[in-house]
């Protein structure tokens, strides 16, 4: 009688524990999501106060301090470099909006990237230049998403 209690407590222990391993990955993959989720919305975020405030006061917002823009015809700009291209840039003949198409997450839930198609629209012709884009993500403390590495390139046919 002990033998089979003692298998039995065992069976039940055992069970217990990948239970209780399923129910961890299940909170890991629901955190996983949702933060791939709050990743694509910062990107939305960015793109929609790059339509309301311009370009440049978007970029000021979501550039991490460490942040690097790769552009063409140009060595990548980092860190102070990078602000400075910012800060200097006029935004005032055009606008600019994406929308991320995709999203992945590293598993620490910390760094991740977007990628998709923007447009940008010259405000004084009657014409619309659309490109590809890719963006890497930091979660910041307090959980804020800002970009530390954003590049694009032009010439995608209208979407």
């Amino acid at each position: 009688m002990n033998r089979f209690l003692i298998i039995a407590c065992c069976t039940l222990l055992a069970a217990s524990c990948q239970t209780n391993d399923r129910l961890e990955e299940d909170k890991n993959e629901e955190k996983q999501i949702n933060s791939r989720v709050d990743m694509m919305n910062a990107d939305r975020e960015f793109s929609l106060l790059s339509e309301e405030k311009g370009l440049r006061t978007a970029y000021e917002e979501f550039i991490d301090s460490n942040g690097v823009l790769l552009r063409p015809g140009s060595t990548p700009m980092a860190d102070a470099d990078a602000m400075d291209y910012i800060i200097q840039s006029n935004d005032s003949a055009f606008t600019m909006t994406w929308e991320p198409k995709h999203a992945s997450l590293a598993a620490s839930g910390e760094l991740g990237y977007t990628y998709g198609v923007y447009s940008l629209k010259p405000k004084n012709a009657d014409t619309v230049i659309y490109g590809s884009y890719v963006t890497i993500w930091k979660r910041q403390p307090g959980g804020k998403w800002k970009f530390v590495l954003q590049s694009g390139n032009e010439g995608l046919e209208a979407p």
